[in-house]
């Protein structure tokens, strides 16, 4: 009997209506107008409303050539349920309004072996849009090449449980037929209570420029493979990417595998140009893991 994580945010963070919703997957996948490339082994991409980021989205999801691929771990961060933890899906199918995806409940049961992973409730699962926002993308460019997916929901880990979790899920990345699917946006700028946010370094101009100048200079730091270093960054500015644990795990992965993979981010967009301390915005950006040669 399976056990169903329902589409929860779709008629409200994007269309719920199918023939629409594969339509602008399409549309904003052509328009990014990427090669396909089978050393494309991971993405870092955003997860807001499709109406903000769905377009920068397609400039990690554009890159996949789903060929090879039948299995991919999706790292998502935790907005609403507090854990210390990672924890795993016991849904054992994840539904989108373009096609459903099923969970690998044998990589499921190898994680819980482990004793490290906590289960995450079946409405913490369905509450959180983190991993979900990336399934409709996964579902299109999947489409026709059975695939099983790995969600793995991300808590507020402690550097050492980075580590740890990165060491552990390692020897996933050496097997040429994984994918990772790592979703963040980043800097969450404004005085509303939510972002309560305002880092502003009046050297570069306008409010939206000095955001653009910190969140590239964390993109570089992550495009350096420095788990380190982007530990430091956060720790000095604290930073508002949100998926910053999600991240900071690839990061310790990429490090601990033998596959030599670089992360490259392909496109940088804000929801907004802040000019002034009223205004607010979100910051997305799209990265590409590949093999190097």
């Amino acid at each position: 009997m399976d056990k169903i994580r329902r589409a929860s945010h779709a008629g409200s963070w994007y269309t719920d209506n199918p023939r629409k919703l594969a339509e602008e997957l399409d549309g904003w996948i052509r328009a990014a107008g990427l090669a396909k490339s089978s050393d494309v082994r991971g993405v870092i991409a955003p997860h807001a409303g499709y109406s903000y980021s769905g377009r920068a989205a397609a400039y990690a999801f554009g890159n996949i050539d789903p060929t090879n691929i039948t299995r991919v771990f999706l790292l998502g961060p935790s907005h609403h349920y507090y854990t210390t933890k990672c924890e795993l899906s016991i849904a054992t199918v994840y539904k989108t309004p373009i096609g459903d995806l099923p969970i690998d409940l044998e990589v499921i049961e190898e994680l819980k072996a482990t004793g490290k992973f906590e289960l995450m409730d079946l409405r913490v699962d369905e509450a959180e849009h983190s991993m979900e926002m990336h399934l409709p993308y996964l579902s299109k460019v999947f489409e026709g090449h059975p695939v099983k997916i790995v969600p793995i929901l991300v808590g507020a880990l402690s550097a050492e449980s980075e580590a740890m979790y990165g060491k552990l899920l390692a020897k996933y990345v050496d097997d040429p037929n994984n994918f990772f699917s790592v979703s963040s946006d980043f800097c969450h700028w404004g005085s509303r209570a939510s972002f309560n946010y305002m880092h502003y370094e009046k050297k570069y101009g306008a409010i939206y420029k000095s955001i653009e100048a910190l969140d590239k200079m964390g993109m570089d730091i992550i495009e350096t493979g420095d788990a380190d270093a982007f530990k430091q960054y956060l720790l000095e500015y604290d930073n508002t990417i949100c998926g910053r644990h999600p991240i900071s795990v690839f990061l310790h992965m990429l490090r601990h595998s033998s596959t030599k993979i670089k992360l490259k981010f392909l496109r940088y967009e804000q929801s907004s140009q802040c000019k002034t301390l009223r205004d607010s915005s979100v910051s997305y950006a799209s990265a590409a893991a590949k093999v190097e040669a």
